[in-house]
Formats: structure tokens, sequence, C-alpha cells
């Protein structure tokens, strides 16, 4: 059994949901460069999963300076409080109706914010208070069936009751999490969800800056993740689906998700993006505009510089996909326009690369379509690589991701001489093209094309692979990007400032207590 660094306080605690250190990926890798870049601080990690038997040890090998790290599982078996009779708080659960009728309508509730921050305080001073009222009181069970009866727009009592449930418990113990954690200097959390709104109770009670570097944006993802889910009760007739393709316990899940985002945005300064789409989204969702900011992801060029010595002279017909072999990557649309490339290109070959454990259900699916297609033999499942052996043999980085940031493998990509065909997820349109970046004329560094349009997806491949000068255009415009916009040593001075100024205000805030 693998023994975990622990530490009795650090200065930066890191806080990282279904991420570093036991998943890897572009987040994970950035999470690994900003650690590397900061020797001078030491960090404490807490990582919150799902359920424990869901990750296969750690990814990466942590860095000297990382001196404490614990993991949080939401959905895991915590096991209850002894069952006993419970005086139900009436005064308790008015203040929750309170605390909900805020949420729902804001505009309605001028002492919102004071609500909120009254209930993260208690979450922090008596979760274990708070979860036995709600399991085992009478009064509970009064205010579950009025909201039922109020909001809930399924039929169905049992699965509200149990949704419910299983929404709170990871908040209860997330409030267990927040009132136990070794100090830190300040906070940084890398999203939203779980991990932003710990943070945002950390914040709460502590008064010690939080900062987030939002690299997606997690409420979009999640609602991608929640249309895609097909386990969902869902109680009504098939007009009312084809109306409204979501039911009501996926959209109380969207709900619920936009509110903790909420919390983080209240309590996050920074509010980080990695471009301004993004930015404004997070505005549009209810961030501070004053508080945000954007800074790219960056990579270390000369890590990548030297692998284009060895490339081939031509460039050789090899499509590669890096990444997790997951839905939202859709893997099944590179397989599909395989199939048109090696039509075209018999000499054509297709690799995944990229972890094949997290949804082995969605691997066999990639599997079984590659055979039916008759691509055994073009199409290569290679498990997870190193990017440095990847990059000098390809032609072509494909992704083919229906949610993207700002994809760190393009980065690495273009680094290493090789152009890309992205679909129009995230940033990716300013990476290929430069979009929105005034001072760039470096031109085209391959293509870009809509999302889940295999045809169009091949296509763009050929037209690059077919033609020898436009491939190497593209090939010296995503270096000449890259070098201009998206090195390591930019995005590191950026943070630098960031964690500098949060350890100014964690230290003003410091002598104002020890004077007190």
């Amino acid at each position: 059994m693998v023994t975990l660094p622990q530490a009795e306080e650090v200065d930066i605690a890191l806080l990282l949901e279904g991420t570093y250190p036991y998943v890897s990926g572009g987040v994970s890798s950035w999470v690994h460069q900003i650690i590397h870049a900061f020797p001078e601080y030491q960090f404490g990690l807490v990582f919150i999963g799902g359920q424990p038997e869901e990750y296969d040890g750690m990814r990466y090998e942590l860095p000297p300076q990382v001196v404490h790290l614990e993991c949080h599982f939401v959905h895991a078996n915590h096991g209850h409080p002894a069952i006993e009779s419970i005086e139900g708080d009436r005064k308790l659960f008015q203040f929750i109706e309170d605390v909900h009728d805020g949420m729902r309508a804001p505009e309605t509730c001028p002492e919102g914010m004071a609500l909120t921050q009254k209930m993260m305080t208690m979450l922090t001073e008596n979760p274990q208070r708070l979860q036995e009222q709600f399991l085992y009181s009478e009064t509970a069970w009064t205010y579950l069936c009025d909201a039922y009866r109020t909001h809930c727009a399924d039929p169905s009592f049992v699965d509200y009751f149990w949704t419910v449930r299983k929404m709170h418990e990871p908040i209860w113990m997330l409030g267990k999490i927040a009132a136990s954690l070794i100090p830190a200097k300040i906070y940084h959390t890398v999203s939203t969800g779980y991990a932003g709104f710990l943070g945002a109770l950390l914040q709460q009670r502590t008064g010690h800056p939080l900062i987030l570097s939002e690299h997606g944006i997690y409420t979009k993802e999640r609602r991608i993740d929640l249309f895609q889910m097909s386990s969902f009760a869902d109680n009504r007739t098939s007009l009312e689906k084809r109306s409204e393709p979501l039911g009501y316990f996926q959209q109380l899940w969207i709900r619920f998700f936009e509110a903790l985002g909420t919390f983080c945005y209240d309590a996050a300064n920074p509010i980080i993006s990695l471009y301004e789409v993004n930015r404004q989204r997070q505005i549009a969702d209810g961030a501070d505009d004053t508080r945000t900011l954007t800074i790219p992801n960056g990579i270390q060029i000369e890590r990548f510089r030297t692998l284009r010595a060895h490339r081939p002279i031509h460039p050789p017909p090899i499509l590669c996909l890096i990444g997790r072999v997951v839905p939202i990557k859709d893997v099944k649309t590179f397989i599909r326009a395989m199939r048109t490339v090696v039509n075209r290109l018999p000499s054509a070959e297709g690799w995944i690369a990229g972890p094949e454990d997290e949804d082995k259900e969605y691997v066999q699916d990639c599997r079984n379509l590659t055979e039916s297609l008759g691509l055994s033999k073009h199409v290569k499942f290679l498990g997870f690589q190193r990017v440095d052996d990847i990059l000098p043999k390809i032609g072509l980085l494909i992704l083919s991701s229906i949610s993207e940031a700002l994809p760190l493998v393009v980065l690495e990509g273009f680094a290493a001489g090789v152009p890309a065909v992205t679909t129009d997820v995230g940033a990716c349109r300013q990476l290929i093209e430069g979009e929105g970046i005034t001072e760039d004329l470096a031109g085209s560094a391959g293509a870009v094309v809509n999302m889940a349009n295999p045809t169009a997806l091949a296509e763009a491949a050929l037209n690059l692979l077919a033609n020898e000068q436009r491939w190497y255009a593209a090939q010296q415009a995503g270096i000449e990007r890259v070098e201009t916009f998206y090195t390591q040593q930019h995005m590191i001075d950026h943070y630098q400032s960031i964690y500098t100024k949060a350890f100014d205000s964690w230290q003003a805030l410091d002598s104002s207590f020890v004077k007190s």
C-alpha cells in the first residue's frame, strides 16, 4: 500500500477533482507543470474523485515540493451517523428553504449572499449535525415532501428522494474536509464543481485567498456528461421527451452544479480562464468581470523543438489522436473519418494514443466500430504513450473532441512540427488560425472542422497530407504561433505574479490577526 505524504501545513493547497495525480491528461500535465515551476513553495494536494476503484494508482511521480496528499471520494460508502431519533430543528429547515429560494431567484432575494455565507459557515462548523438532521428527523422528511410537491416535475417521489440524498452526501463530506484540512496560506482550485465548492468553504472559514484556474467550463462539461447519460430515471412520455431532451433529474443535477459554480465564483479572486470566450462564459455564469483574466497554457518549447530533427523528410500518412479514450473526445468520429481516409490513401494509419481505463465500455465500442468498418489493420489502439515518442512519427495530430479548453497537446504538436486538424471547440480555432490574436500573422496551422462530422475531418486531413507545400506551410505557422504566444515562461510569469499577490494578501490578513 502506497504511503501518502503528510504534513502539518503547506504554502499552497491545490484542490483537484478527477485529475492529478491519478488521471493523466491535459489538466494533469498543467498541474504537474505548475508544481515543478515553483520549487520554493510547499504544496498540499486534495484529490477529489468518484469512487476509489475508479483510480488505479498514481500516473505521475510527485515532485519533492508536494509534501501532503489526501484523497476523498464523493460517491464512496462513507457510512452514516448512528441511527437515532432526532428532534427536528424547524428553524434550520426554514433557513435551508430560504437559502434554496434565494438560489432559485436571486433577483428577489437581496439577502441571498448573507444566507449562503451563513450556510457555508454552518457546513464547516458542524457538518455532522446537518447530516443527522437531514437523515433522521421528521422535520427533514416533511421538508422533502413539501419540496417534492412544490418543485418536482417527475411523478416518482422515490427517485426524487434518492437523488436529493445523493446530492447532499458530498456536501457534508466537503464540509468535514474543510473543517479538518491542514493549514494552507492560499488555496488554488483548478475547477469549480466539488473542488471549487471546497475552495469556497475554505475561503469562507479561513479568509485566505482562493485562486480559480478554470480550464474548461465545468458546468458546460457536466451538462454534456449528463446529456449523454442514459441511467437517469425519466418517467415522461415519448412526446414529452421529444419536446425536451433532458429529464427533470438531469436538469436538477445541472442546477446543482451551477450552484456550486456560483459559490466558487463568489469566493475566488482571481478567476482565470485560458482564453477570452471562456472568460465571457464565466461572466455570463455569474463571475465578477473585475476578477476575471485570461492566462493561456504554455509549454516548454525547448523540449519539443529537438523532436523536429527526428522527423522523416516527407510527412508520414499517420493521423494520431492523443488523448483519453472517452466519449467527450469523440474517438468514434475519428475512426469513421479513417474509413474515408483509407479509401483515398490506402497507406494511411490512424493511431489512438491515450489511456483506456476510464470508460471501458466506450473503449470496447470504439474497438468494435474499428472492426465493423474493416479498419483493424489501419487503426491502432496504442494505450498511453509519451508524446515525445509519438510526435516525430506522425503526419497530423487529430482532435475530434466535442468539448475542449486550450489543449496542451495541440501546442506540443506545433512545437514538434506537427500540424493539427481539430473540431471547432474551445480555443482550437484560435490555435489553428490565430483568431482573436491581433499580432498573429502566422497563417493556418492546419484545419478546423465542425463537431461529429467524420467526412469533413477526413477531407481536411487528406488536403494537408496530399499537398506537401500546404503541409509545410501549416507546420511553420504552428511553430511560429506556439513560440510567440504559448511559452511556458509566459504562463509561469503570470502565475508568479498571482501567487505573489495572494501571499501578500495572506500576510496582511495574518498580520491583522496577530495584532488583534
